[in-house]
């Protein structure tokens, strides 16, 4: 389980086992119990989530947003090897 950002608590990461086909690029995001998924193409969208505010995710939405480019970079460096 590739970690990616640490942000206020909250952990962004990959799943190692992402499905037999592989999903399209996505994150999830988890703080004690709560854990949100959003998918990265073909553009930045709530997937799920429980135990998160629409305010919480809002401000996820726009971390994600900033380090698109890492995400990507990241998911391409784990899912290509």
């Amino acid at each position: 389980m590739p970690k990616i950002i640490e942000w206020r608590g909250y952990k962004f990461f990959f799943f190692s086992n992402e499905g037999s086909p592989l999903e399209p690029c996505h994150i999830h995001v988890r703080k004690g119990a709560s854990i949100a998924k959003f998918w990265i193409e073909p553009e930045i969208t709530l997937h799920s989530s429980y135990e998160m505010t629409s305010k919480e995710l809002a401000q996820i939405r726009k971390v994600i947003e900033k380090n698109n480019k890492l995400i990507w970079r990241k998911w391409n460096e784990f899912f290509s090897q």
